[in-house]
């Protein structure tokens, strides 16, 4: 009896140390699956024509973009990406561009909370690194689509007008340029697309938009 009492008693613990075992791993995969959550911020500086990607405090990207021009500037502040439209179709004026090369707003649209506004693509490459949009920010296509598949809907934008200390870290002390004329502000004529649920493939661009001609 003796016997089978001790057997007994070491099954238990056996199966008691399995079950905390167990219960260990799974507490450990748990937290494996739980990364702690990224703060990206993207900050583009209007005067030095750059965008750049920060995450947790660290600069992960810079790209070249077009701003827009002393006539219709780019407004300054603190935004959001509210949507990631890929592939959008224009209208204007009883016109429609479907998507590809002549498309005006490129590949990608990433509209921003303030309205009207946002971070696309061009079929004018030629004004990336220059005072040339209607407001927006602009972006050469393998960025534009580099960037696109970083960012999320929610990720903080912020626009800069004047050079500061942030954005000479960031951008170096020898890329100072001109600071970009910001007079007042007038309706943001780039395209937009209609509001679409976010990263839906093929939104509508109203008619009452310009693009980036």
């Amino acid at each position: 009896m003796k016997t089978l009492s001790r057997l007994a008693t070491v099954a238990v613990v056996k199966a008691a140390m399995m079950f905390t075992t167990t219960a260990a791993a799974q507490t450990a995969t748990t937290a494996v699956q739980q990364p702690a959550p990224v703060q990206r911020e993207i900050i583009v500086s209007l005067a030095d024509h750059k965008l750049a990607l920060v995450e947790n405090g660290e600069i992960k990207k810079i790209y070249s973009v077009a701003v827009g021009k002393p006539s219709t500037p780019s407004p300054e502040g603190t935004f959001t990406i509210a949507r990631r439209v890929k592939n959008p179709t224009y209208h204007h004026d009883g016109k429609t561009v479907l998507p590809g090369p002549g498309n005006p707003v490129g590949t990608r649209w990433m509209g921003l909370s303030k309205t009207g506004y946002g971070i696309h693509g061009t079929n004018e490459p030629k004004s990336i690194g220059k005072s040339a949009s209607h407001g927006c920010i602009r972006m050469a296509k393998a960025d534009l689509e580099e960037f696109y598949e970083l960012v999320s809907v929610g990720d903080t934008v912020r626009l800069v007008g004047q050079r500061d200390e942030e954005t000479a870290h960031l951008f170096g002390p020898d890329e100072v340029t001109a600071p970009a004329v910001q007079p007042t502000q007038t309706a943001n004529t780039d395209a937009v697309p209609a509001a679409p649920a976010a990263n839906d493939p093929a939104p509508t661009i109203p008619a009452a938009s310009l693009g980036t001609r």
